[in-house]
């Protein structure tokens, strides 16, 4: 299998995640050739993913893949696409909210999308599922300005606001058409507001959901539970199995502390998430405006119009949600909008790891103190 050797790249900040941005052009149309260059361009599977642009966590090492659309609904069509860190997979069954808020102002940045004089609006069909979003952010002079004063938890310092809105998805709120289900013996309320999500009360798995995301994920029998969880709502969700798998997510969910509507921890899958994706909180704002789901059982009763404070393990992020009934009188979703910021970190030419070339291997070469490079300090 081959690729090129080197390719036109942006690594970017999307939100509180960092990836690397691609055109469609740039990559190989063959699927298997195309995952095989990105896990050699990131480094995996290797857990310091040390050869490649991957930060050696979920968070850091996603791929959005960027073209222009044939949808008259969209300007641009976006993939995200997840590279596993040890484990070489390249999975498209989930979208990536926090890498949308980059896609807007990478598409102008690459000509895809000529720029406003002082704000520009950009339409976004997200192939992972067909839903759609518009990026609205800042152009002013008709350049992408990154520098902003908005600030959003999970992020050092402040950057330009990227305002995203979701319409109703195609798809039904309520996958098992129920706001709440029995799962693995505990309660549950499985939801799809762009992203397949579990929620579940902390308490109901033996925990106060205020620990830290070591603890939870260091947690050996929480995880297991969780992802069994996961497994049997998975199949419920109409996803098959999902023990490979990315999605659904699983959040748990606790009274607030700081002044906000819920207070959430979510896996992702296995390990907890440092603060919580986009349409992972667009699902949990879905669910506190359900009047039989878990959350009624934890939160109050949001008002009408609210925007809702979804606090994580490094601060808040405020969702507005507007709801609505679907065509078969079942509760959905109207509108859903949220403010991220983005940030462009580097543009240029990646060299992907080579390929593998045959024959022997040199076995690594001793340090002085008799070790390998490898060996971890004493």
């Amino acid at each position: 299998m081959s690729g090129p050797a080197e390719l036109p790249c942006m690594l970017m900040r999307g939100g509180t995640s960092k990836g690397a941005y691609f055109l469609a052009a740039d990559l190989p149309p063959d699927r298997a050739a195309r995952e095989d260059l990105l896990l050699r361009t990131m480094g995996s599977p290797d857990p310091r993913q040390i050869d490649g642009l991957g930060g050696a966590h979920p968070l850091t090492s996603k791929v959005a893949v960027v073209s222009a659309s044939a949808d008259p609904a969209a300007d641009v069509d976006y993939l995200f696409l997840q590279v596993g860190v040890e484990d070489g997979e390249v999975s498209d069954r989930q979208n990536c909210g926090n890498l949308l808020a980059g896609v807007g102002p990478f598409a102008v940045e690459r000509g895809l999308v000529a720029p406003g004089d002082d704000r520009t609006s950009v339409r976004i069909r997200m192939l992972n599922s067909g839903d759609l979003a518009t990026a609205t952010f800042p152009t002013p002079g008709g350049r992408v300005s990154y520098a902003g004063d908005t600030r959003i938890s999970g992020v050092p310092g402040s950057a330009a606001a990227v305002v995203i809105e979701f319409p109703q998805g195609a798809g039904p709120l309520l996958p098992t058409g129920r706001p709440l289900d029995t799962v693995a013996d505990t309660p549950v309320t499985c939801v799809d507001n762009g992203m397949p999500t579990v929620l579940v009360a902390a308490a109901s798995l033996g925990v106060s959901g205020y620990e830290s995301p070591g603890e939870l994920e260091g947690d050996e029998e929480l995880v297991e539970r969780v992802q069994e969880i996961r497994r049997q709502a998975g199949e419920l969700m109409g996803l098959g199995d999902v023990s490979q798998t990315t999605v659904p997510k699983v959040s748990l969910l606790a009274p607030p502390v700081a002044g906000g509507a819920v207070t959430t921890r979510t896996f992702i899958p296995r390990r907890c998430h440092t603060s919580i994706g986009v349409l992972g909180a667009a699902g949990v704002a879905a669910g506190l405006r359900l009047a039989d789901g878990v959350a009624r059982r934890i939160a109050p009763q949001p008002a009408p119009g609210e925007p809702l404070r979804i606090e994580h393990p490094t601060g808040f992020l405020e969702v507005s949600v507007d709801m609505a009934d679907g065509p078969d009188g079942a509760p959905a979703v109207a509108r859903t909008a949220l403010v991220r910021t983005a940030r462009k970190i580097f543009d240029g030419t990646v060299f992907p790891r080579p390929l593998p070339q045959p024959g022997p291997h040199p076995a690594p070469a001793p340090s002085p103190e008799g070790g390998t490079d490898d060996s971890a300090p004493r």
